[in-house]
């Protein structure tokens, strides 16, 4: 597959025309983010400035074609820098606004990124979302330095979030990815990255560019790639990410489709390798890990326990098509159950249902987008499960309650790959 379409392709040459021997490369993707674009790029700027005053640096926002003014926030933001103690920055800085082309997307914004890092030849990269509220000038430097500086290829973000918020990423996504392949990257879908010049290449060399991974998926392929390839994984702590979060009782079957579909997917490009990876490792850390003040998440338990029963009620056909007995009986059970203080879905139950919904993907059982979107219900049961027993519980409990699931998943992880290679 060609690296760019020839649109592409000569904006990415004129706007970097005359750049050479730069060393850091910040992306920002963005489509109608004018209201929070201005202090993300003022942000990086200022991060660029106070910790890497002697390198040189390009600012790339990357646009799937904005209509509130997005692109000439980014042109106009700026800092006062004789108004903040940071010295001039010696090395320069540019900001670069490109247009992106493909399947409308964050993958395809991060593919304009990843062209534009090899071509400068960059060093180190990082990513950010247009959206923050909580960056500050602090995730430059611990998004950048673990690779510039301490040669790793790839960092995850690490941050501090309500209980209830990422309940995607708590019950599925990092218990899942943790026991595939092994390496404790708590948020493997955060959104914000940084990874090296040569990481980027490889990205690029990868043909998915005209797959889901252009559309979204994008984090989740980021985290998987770089870890199932061999790169050098570390995570940086960000404190709080400050954004629109959502009530998990709100419609998230989308996302969820998207997301653990995404999972799902790659467990089958990387299969060879996740099935010889035994147990877990932490990966490094960077940064001071500390407890944070976090927005409050509205939780709706009655609604989330009200699809959930209704999901197990109109799906029963469907679930019997690849659902176990046992767990099937479970289900049924527990969607009977009139006391809510008596609704729990435990560790045991859900990692059996996540591991025959694997199954039913990978032997293409019944129809896969129906499989996913069948699993939202079964998503909600086990959240309001969670909530029930953890209302009372401190963040720090919290994350223990997860690792006890995470240690479910990984215990299950023999059940999983006799039935993958099919001798059960």
């Amino acid at each position: 597959m060609s690296g760019k379409t020839p649109d592409a392709a000569g904006i990415g040459r004129a706007k970097t025309a005359g750049l050479k021997n730069v060393d850091i490369l910040v992306g920002i993707p963005s489509f109608n983010n004018a209201r929070t674009i201005g202090h993300v790029v003022r942000a990086v700027e200022a991060g660029l400035t106070k910790y890497f005053p002697g390198r040189r640096a390009v600012l790339v926002n990357s646009d799937g074609g904005s209509s509130d003014g997005t692109t000439d926030v980014v042109r106009d933001a700026s800092l006062d820098l004789d108004s903040i103690l940071l010295d001039h920055r010696k090395g320069g800085f540019r900001k670069l606004v490109i247009p992106y082309h493909g399947i409308p997307g964050k993958g395809s914004a991060f593919r304009t990124v990843f062209e534009i890092a090899r071509e400068l030849e960059v060093k180190a990269c990082a990513v950010v979302d247009a959206d923050l509220r909580s960056i500050t000038p602090e995730w430059v430097e611990l998004l950048i330095k673990p690779v510039l500086e301490e040669g790793y290829d790839y960092v995850a973000p690490y941050y501090m979030r309500h209980k209830y918020d990422g309940t995607i990423t708590n019950t599925i996504v990092y218990p899942l990815t943790r026991a595939l392949y092994g390496k404790r990257i708590r948020q493997p879908i955060g959104g914000d990255f940084g990874f090296s010049g040569e990481l980027a290449s490889f990205y690029l060399g990868k043909d998915v560019w005209a797959s889901d991974v252009a559309r979204f998926g994008i984090d989740i392929w980021m985290t998987t790639t770089a870890v199932a390839n061999g790169f050098k994984i570390c995570q940086a702590f960000l404190g709080a990410k400050i954004h629109d979060a959502k009530d998990p009782a709100a419609d998230l079957s989308a996302m969820l489709h998207q997301v653990v579909g995404s999972v799902f997917d790659l467990m089958e490009d990387y299969a060879d390798i996740w099935r010889t990876v035994r147990d877990s490792e932490p990966v490094a850390t960077f940064g001071f890990v500390y407890s944070v003040g976090l927005e409050p998440i509205p939780v709706n338990l009655e609604k989330m326990i009200e699809k959930f029963q209704m999901g197990v009620r109109e799906l029963a056909p469907f679930y019997r098509s690849f659902l176990p007995d046992d767990i099937l009986a479970f289900l049924n059970d527990l969607a009977a159950r009139p006391d809510r203080g008596a609704f729990s879905y435990p560790d045991a139950a859900w990692v059996r249902t996540i591991i025959h919904f694997v199954l039913a993907c990978h032997r293409k059982l019944v129809s896969r987008e129906h499989i996913l979107k069948s699993l939202t219900p079964l998503y909600l049961g086990k959240v309001a499960s969670f909530v029930i027993e953890t209302w009372e519980s401190t963040a720090e409990e919290v994350e223990r309650r997860l690792e006890d699931l995470c240690r479910s998943f990984e215990n299950e992880k023999d059940y999983l790959i006799e039935r993958w290679n099919g001798s059960a």
